[in-house]
């Protein structure tokens, strides 16, 4: 952009610069030449960035997003570059409200009827109807309508980038559906903000003739009789807007100072809640469980080469009140998945030695002290995936109370 998006500034009655053969006329200040110049940045680095995500499976992209040092890096100089753009747009309001309240410069980038005659007038010219293009005054009808799409553009991809950057905040107050929807309309803006500056505004400002005006400050005299004739009408038969007094613009900062000074620090305020207002996820709040090893040795006792029915029930007074004639086969049918063929959290009840021993959490069975057993501990909590019932349970606590006997 060089016009388009640096509005109500006006060039003053006299020359800028001039020469034998060239006079060069004030169009832009350097603070909306810095302006413009991170405008640029942030926008193309969020286009390379943005477009590198949306379409990921493409060659051009994955060179991109492996050049940025990969996907996370690149998300987060997207970020960046979204942060960036958002304090170029809180300073363009600011100062526009500057130039409104106190310099109190008119309106020019607002559109007018007048715009529209000059738009048939060009298609006049351009049909061979008129010998001559439009009367345009600073700023025409095509640089009015790209910097009002900057604006609008800029507003969408600002409430669809928050909806992405915070989904979780979204969703409290929106339905799940937005997030989607907000990913489909950023994505498609930015696709058309990157074809309308590689199309129309590279063309017409780049291509068509190198306009430097964004980027020294002025424009040819020349260059202002072929692109703003009326506006340097203006100029040269004195009527063009002025600088008011020092005094009175002294007395107006007195009145815009605090209240930019208010705006800002709500503006501000507002961009850091766009990036820290979302919430911790879930992942964050789910209760660490038991860590199982990967490697499990194989212990000396033989294993069954089939798996038991885990449904099959187990006679509690089938055999004697032991390891081996009841209880083994009772904690390989309830436990077997877990804690027989493996042994989540260090437990084993494959051996009885293995049971005793327990794991990580502490020992498995205390002979004679049921409730210093950590598998009586877990089984009494009632969470547990593998769960005895109540009267399988009330066997294994009188069993060790009873010594646990092995045979």
């Amino acid at each position: 952009m060089d016009e388009q998006g640096q509005t109500l500034e006006q060039p003053s009655s006299e020359p800028a610069h001039a020469t034998a053969s060239q006079v060069f006329y004030h169009r832009f200040d350097l603070s909306q030449r810095i302006e413009h110049i991170l405008l640029l940045t942030s926008f193309t680095t969020l286009g390379i960035t943005g477009l590198a995500q949306k379409f990921i499976d493409s060659p051009i992209s994955l060179f991109v997003i492996q050049a940025l040092g990969g996907i996370e890096s690149t998300r987060r100089i997207h970020h960046i570059a979204a942060f960036v753009l958002a304090w170029v747009s809180v300073y363009h309001v600011l100062a526009v409200l500057y130039r409104l309240t106190v310099l109190r410069v008119p309106l020019t980038m607002m559109p007018l009827i007048e715009d529209f005659k000059h738009l048939f007038d060009d298609l006049a010219y351009y049909f061979g109807f008129r010998k001559t293009r439009a009367y345009y005054g600073r700023y025409n009808y095509a640089e009015k309508v790209e910097y009002f799409a900057v604006v609008w553009g800029t507003i969408i991809m600002a409430i669809t980038g928050f909806m992405m950057w915070n989904p979780l905040t979204t969703t409290q107050f929106l339905p799940g559906e937005v997030i989607p929807a907000a990913k489909a309309a950023h994505g498609a803006e930015a696709v058309l903000a990157v074809l309308a500056i590689i199309i129309w505004h590279t063309y017409h400002v780049h291509f068509k003739r190198f306009n430097r005006s964004m980027f020294t400050g002025k424009l040819s005299e020349q260059e202002m009789e072929e692109d703003h004739p009326a506006e340097l009408e203006l100029i040269e038969t004195g009527n063009n807007w002025q600088r008011p007094p020092e005094d009175v613009i002294r007395r107006r900062q007195r009145t815009f100072l605090p209240v930019a000074a208010v705006l800002g620090l709500v503006f501000g305020a507002g961009i850091i809640a766009f990036v820290t207002i979302e919430p911790a996820t879930a992942i964050t709040t789910v209760t660490r469980g038991e860590t199982a090893s990967v490697f499990v040795p194989v212990t000396p006792t033989p294993r069954p080469t089939s798996a038991p029915t885990p449904t099959s029930e187990v006679s509690l007074s089938a055999g004697p009140n032991t390891w081996d004639g009841t209880y083994a086969e009772l904690f390989s049918n309830r436990c077997g998945t877990c804690h027989v063929r493996t042994a989540v959290g260090g437990f084993s009840l494959a051996t009885y030695q293995s049971a005793l021993q327990g794991g990580i959490s502490g020992p498995g069975i205390v002979p004679g002290n049921a409730q210093a057993s950590k598998l009586v501990q877990v089984q009494e909590e009632g969470n547990h995936p593998g769960r005895l019932t109540a009267e399988e349970l009330q066997a294994v606590i009188g069993w060790i109370n009873a010594g646990a006997p092995e045979q």
